[in-house]
């Protein structure tokens, strides 16, 4: 008999993606996530399970700890602080669930942006001019990014993912706000979202890439630096070498999601940023014919599949409708983000929600 999965933190679209993936697959789906709202919990696939917050590290594994599932189950979380959780605690969850990334003492370097940018110069792979110190903002050229380095909380604390900054006094500012968070400055690479390009892949525990998966944002909420809205699958050779390249230097296995920006200065792919995980439009990887989350449930599960590349369309995918956002309708055949003819309600819930605004 199969095991079931587990699928934390299903407020939104990649959790509801990965839902769907494994439930058409004919897996059974426990969907765990610490709000009522959360959209996934509307999937005709998902098993509802309200949990204590992540940021409640404790309580959260605790609760991981108590389901009954029967076998040792796969678990995909969507974000870095169950993730981190999750794989902090492997020694306790380890007879109960089965991971689709590495262990902690490997995964915590693959957390660090700082880490990141390391193993990348180390591989011989374009990253962009970068520093620790906010003094440094006036070499590299206004506008720069303050990230943070260590990225735990640091979204839902400031509603973003990076400051852009403008001048040396809103670096400082910067730096001083996200002290905790281990704060790095980085030049800003020129070119629109259209430049972000993503690696996305499962790698067996033996390095043997078993999914591949190759696409770029054309649109991001907000603009510059944000998630994606609108994506577009389109291989290129170049940036999928770098990204195995880069994920062997950082001993990654598992899900993950590499992303590059193109500089148009001088055509090279630098790195942005790597989520060792499902990302927001993985949704886009199933419609090419990489289906990542069930990829991964077989491997763990001990039913290794064979190895998939995308299949050569140029398809698009997209949140259509976003609250106080104009419309993102594409040109026929596209991939919804939400809406799913086999899957009807979390389309219907959204859009009461949007009305209701």
């Amino acid at each position: 008999m199969r095991p079931p999965a587990v699928v934390v933190d299903v407020g939104w679209v990649n959790g509801l993606a990965a839902i769907r993936s494994l439930g058409r697959a004919g897996v059974d789906v426990h969907a765990v996530d610490h709000r009522r709202s959360a959209l996934g919990f509307r999937s005709r696939y998902a098993r509802p399970l309200l949990s204590p917050d992540p940021q409640d590290e404790d309580a959260f594994v605790s609760f991981l700890e108590s389901l009954e599932l029967g076998a040792p189950a796969p678990i995909f979380p969507t974000h870095d602080e169950p993730l981190n959780a999750i794989a902090r605690a492997g020694e306790r969850l380890g007879e109960r669930y089965l991971f689709p990334f590495p262990r902690w003492d490997v995964l915590s370097r693959i957390q660090s942006k700082r880490s990141q940018l390391e193993a990348a110069e180390k591989a011989g792979i374009a990253v962009p001019r970068w520093a620790t110190t906010s003094s440094a903002a006036d070499e590299l050229g206004y506008p720069v990014l303050v990230k943070p380095s260590s990225t735990e909380g640091f979204k839902r604390r400031f509603g973003r993912q990076a400051f852009r900054c403008e001048t040396r006094p809103e670096v400082e500012r910067a730096f001083a706000e996200a002290e905790e968070y281990e704060p790095l400055v980085q030049e800003f690479i020129p070119g629109g979202d259209e430049e972000l390009y993503t690696l996305g892949s499962y790698l067996a525990a033996d390095g043997e890439p078993l999914g591949l998966f190759c696409g770029r944002k054309l649109r991001q909420t907000p603009p510059g630096v944000g998630t994606c809205r609108v994506g577009e699958a389109v291989w290129v050779e170049e940036v999928v070498d770098q990204g195995l390249r880069l994920l062997r230097e950082l001993r990654h296995t598992g899900l993950s999601q590499v992303e590059f920006k193109r500089d148009p200065r001088d055509g090279a792919y630098r790195l942005m940023e790597v989520n060792p995980r499902l990302w927001q439009w993985h949704g886009l990887a199933t419609a090419c014919g990489v289906d990542l989350p069930r990829i991964a449930f077989e491997d763990l599960a001990g039913e290794r599949p064979d190895p998939v590349s995308m299949n050569g369309r140029r398809r698009r995918w997209a949140i259509t409708l976003l609250p106080g956002e104009r419309p993102a309708l594409q040109r026929p055949p596209y991939v919804d983000a939400v809406f799913a003819r086999d899957d009807l309600k979390p389309a219907l819930v959204q859009a009461a929600r949007l009305l209701r605004r």
